[in-house]
């Protein structure tokens, strides 16, 4: 036993120890994990378009809710008001033009009477001025007749200038439709603005998820205020920070084993979807690269998004989650 022991210690533990580190080797670089990874999810603060009363608040806190389903109403009053008056505005233009196109008619038939009117004195002009000239009537007579004649011309052309206000006031014709008119699409988008205005006082939600920060009933929202946020949307994903040194044989479509600190020993499959085109450093507000003599070199991390393969009987992840990340590069 001595005398095979020795050959054997001296020779297959080294030879073991060969092996191991060959093995560890050959497989390792294969794997790259981190712990520095949560859960994302769509995260939308859902605002309200006009400024109102938040009147009543439809659903609970933490309720999940569908897309299209009703939030919350602001108080409708002052809305079927502005609505009622540019329902009458639309009714005012309507009439308005129908007194312009009586106006241009009226005014044509005045035009044809003051040319009737011009006519005749032009004749009775032509007759004084015979008159005058086999010294039957006095010169005063002939001047009155031109002045008439004068007269009745002046005022055909007043009468035309108006005409052409009327027309240009009815959009260049009397025969435009009433639909056409400036003053009424004035009016009728006021009208549509107003009916607008009014389905907004309801604010719904815009894709699937989880309501939070509700607002209370009587609070005053201006145009633009988030009312109360919206988690949920598409199905949520993994944001991983892994170092720049992990990610040398990274790509998209790598498998990835996942762990999440709240189910302990339970383990997720997933797919890398992407990697971001910068650190996150290069993302925030004052990058901390700088040009002066106090640098130390730290080790950055690039975000890896990892969408979750589906799973019925998986339990519910929630956004903001602890999460252990492991890609499986394939290198040997």
């Amino acid at each position: 036993m001595r005398r095979w022991l020795r050959p054997l210690l001296l020779g297959g533990v080294p030879l073991a120890i060969v092996a191991v580190a060959a093995v560890l080797w050959l497989a390792g670089g294969r794997y790259v994990d981190t712990n520095d990874a949560y859960v994302k999810a769509d995260k939308a603060p859902v605002s309200v378009e006009v400024a109102g009363t938040v009147r009543t608040v439809l659903v609970r806190e933490n309720q999940a809710v569908t897309a299209g389903e009703p939030l919350l109403t602001l108080d409708k009053a002052p809305f079927e008001v502005a609505l009622a008056k540019a329902t009458a505005q639309l009714a005012r233009a309507r009439t308005d033009i129908a007194a312009l196109e009586a106006s241009y008619r009226e005014q044509q038939a005045q035009i044809a009477l003051s040319k009737t009117r011009t006519a005749f004195a032009e004749k009775e002009y032509r007759r004084q001025a015979d008159l005058a000239a086999k010294g039957y009537i006095s010169a005063v007579n002939l001047d009155k007749a031109q002045e008439e004649v004068d007269l009745d011309r002046q005022q055909t052309t007043a009468l035309e200038q108006d005409l052409a206000r009327i027309a240009a006031a009815l959009g260049g014709s009397a025969d435009l439709p009433v639909e056409q008119h400036a003053e009424y699409l004035a009016a009728a988008a006021a009208l549509a603005e107003a009916k607008l205005d009014l389905e907004r006082t309801t604010v719904y939600a815009p894709f699937d998820g989880v309501v939070s920060k509700l607002p209370k009933a009587g609070t005053w929202l201006a145009p633009g205020t988030a009312a109360l946020a919206l988690v949920g949307g598409p199905p949520p994903w993994v944001e991983a920070n892994f170092t720049e040194k992990d990610l040398a044989h990274v790509h998209p479509g790598q498998p990835v084993e996942l762990e999440f600190d709240i189910y302990p020993g339970q383990r997720w499959r997933g797919i890398v979807d992407s990697i971001s085109p910068a650190t996150g450093a290069e993302f925030s507000v004052i990058p901390p690269q700088n040009a002066t003599g106090n640098w130390i070199k730290i080790t950055q991390r690039i975000p890896v998004r990892i969408e979750l393969v589906p799973d019925a009987d998986a339990p519910v992840l929630r956004a903001g989650l602890s999460a252990w990340a492991r890609i499986d590069t394939g290198r040997r």
